[in-house]
């Protein structure tokens, strides 16, 4: 067989490999998604068997992964390349190089479990169309989503995030505390730190009378703590984290202890709400650093 004929194939996902495209499917298109490369040859039995898992897989994940076929036979040069010693041989490309393999014939569980290492799971496209549901104001749709997607990940804690997200953003906040309370020490990293900070503000801002009202009240008497604090969480709750920042600070610079520490508190929750890179968050924490050391 001439090592550039290509065989027929029964989907767009799969490709038999030649020494024209080699490098177009094996290297180029491993930077856009994980290809499975089929070492194969016509004498091999357990090839033939492997074959047609792979290419129903193909199908099934339907350009998830691209499937590319290499006769060993046709192209021994390439094969050498790659290291393959026996047949079949299948290997996951990633960005251009061999990341990972089977060897020998493979029940369908086997490849399945080999892709999963390498393809998104299927609740993560669920979880971006959730977010994005609630950002657009489909709160109710989008909430929905994210509850799915958590319980079809096996309550996977990043998905966990995501739905406390979703509740929190649209004021579901006691089943926001309640989930972020289910979360394992273990998964309780700067993420969940973040969400425990805004869903603290969210309650305290659920709390407080309009900002308008708050305002007045604060100008009236600016020595009234408890409007400071209630002011401070409004801010922060409606995106004006700069607004309560400053306010915060204008206390704190005189009494770092101000309510028994519960103002320095809320202005540390605002900044890990903003997030440790944002220029605010660093401008603010410097002046608190300053203060302190």
């Amino acid at each position: 067989m001439d090592s550039n004929t290509v065989l027929p194939t029964t989907s767009e996902h799969i490709v038999d490999i030649t020494y024209d495209n080699a490098k177009q499917y094996l290297i180029d298109e491993s930077a856009v998604r994980p290809v499975l490369v089929d070492f194969w040859a016509d004498w091999c039995a357990p090839c033939k068997s492997l074959m047609p898992i792979l290419e129903k897989l193909a199908v099934e994940y339907d350009g998830a992964f691209l499937l590319a076929k290499v006769n060993a036979d046709a192209l021994q040069d390439l094969a050498a390349q790659f290291g393959v010693q026996s047949l079949p041989t299948i290997m996951v490309m990633h960005n251009g190089q061999p990341v990972d393999g089977l060897q020998g014939a493979q029940p369908e569980t086997a490849v399945r479990e080999l892709l999963a290492k390498y393809l998104p799971a299927p609740w993560e496209a669920v979880v971006q169309e959730g977010l994005q549901k609630v950002e657009q104001g489909e709160g109710a749709e989008g909430v929905a989503l994210l509850r799915g997607a958590y319980q079809d990940s096996g309550q996977d804690a990043q998905v966990a995030f995501a739905l406390a997200s979703g509740l929190i953003l649209t004021r579901r906040l006691n089943d926001a505390a309640e989930l972020l309370g289910t979360i394992k020490m273990v998964d309780q990293d700067a993420q969940y730190a973040q969400l425990m900070a805004q869903l603290e503000l969210a309650q305290n801002a659920a709390k407080a009378p309009e900002i308008t009202e708050l305002e007045a009240q604060h100008e009236a008497n600016p020595s009234d703590l408890d409007v400071v604090q209630a002011l401070a969480a409004q801010y922060s709750q409606h995106q004006h984290n700069e607004e309560a920042l400053v306010l915060l600070w204008n206390v704190l610079q005189k009494d770092l202890n101000a309510k028994d520490g519960e103002l320095k508190r809320i202005y540390m929750d605002i900044l890990a709400t903003v997030g440790k890179g944002d220029p605010l968050a660093i401008r603010y924490q410097q002046k608190l650093y300053a203060m302190l050391y």
